[in-house]
């Protein structure tokens, strides 16, 4: 279920998101302080759909099995922080119960889009010996291709996994990752800072479970990208806002 497929990242628009953030230009400029932590990040953990990937991964197959809207309702919902993660993704899934037949379709007709700048971003990350990692509320199966292309290796993949039958039927997902629950980026980011003993780490996403990473025993920073979408509520919380990967390359300069 895995196609390492080498892919040119597909252009997102940026610009209403830019317009609408003239309220936030208390942290679209960054701090001393702020950018000293970007720099000195031993590890950067980055969320997957809306960041690394201009689409929502669940709301993509979600449409392919032919329940897009009101599905995307949900996840809508969920990154807002409007209700408990654990109960959008249960009842996302429900409404369509992808089978891995169908999954494999669509991984196999919907290569990942990936976002602008997001391939350099972590090559250079990469090479200035920086940890990289992927911490998602979305599926490994639909992850795994995005790792591929990245170079990052599965052990650095925090995400949820899908459970099928022995006909390959949906039977729900693996309610042991953490990934599953509200408050369970953090966790997985406290598990990696534990494990790996990293002095700085920093969490870059676009939604509420992405903030809530930043907290004592996880991340240090957490910067807000709204290059696909601007969630004003996370926006307004984050150390960093911006709209371009270019803004984090230019800086390690």
């Amino acid at each position: 279920m895995d196609h390492p497929k080498l892919l040119r990242p597909v252009s997102a628009s940026v610009q209403p998101q830019e317009l609408s953030a003239l309220g936030h230009k208390g942290n679209v400029a960054p701090s001393k302080e702020i950018l000293d932590l970007w720099r000195n990040a031993e590890a950067v953990c980055f969320d997957v759909d809306s960041t690394v990937c201009v689409d929502e991964g669940i709301d993509e197959l979600a449409e392919f099995c032919g329940a897009g809207k009101a599905v995307a309702e949900w996840t809508a919902r969920a990154m807002g922080g409007s209700v408990p993660f654990e109960e959008a993704l249960a009842a996302r899934l429900s409404l369509f119960k992808p089978s891995l037949s169908k999954v494999e379709e669509y991984l196999e007709k919907r290569p990942p889009r990936l976002s602008p700048g997001i391939e350099e971003l972590v090559k250079k990350l990469r090479a200035n010996k920086i940890d990289v990692y992927l911490i998602s509320g979305g599926f490994r199966q639909m992850i795994n291709p995005v790792a591929s292309i990245l170079g990052i290796p599965r052990e650095n993949i925090f995400a949820n996994n899908l459970l099928f039958g022995n006909y390959g039927e949906f039977q729900g997902f693996d309610e042991n990752e953490p990934t599953s629950r509200s408050g369970g980026k953090a966790e997985a980011v406290q598990q990696i800072r534990k494990g790996r003993l990293y002095k700085t780490m920093a969490m870059i996403g676009d939604g509420a479970t992405d903030l809530e990473a930043r907290q004592p025993g996880g991340a240090d920073l957490f910067i807000c990208y709204a290059g696909v979408q601007l969630r004003e509520a996370v926006a307004a919380k984050a150390d960093w806002l911006i709209f371009k990967f270019e803004s984090l390359i230019n800086s390690l300069d």
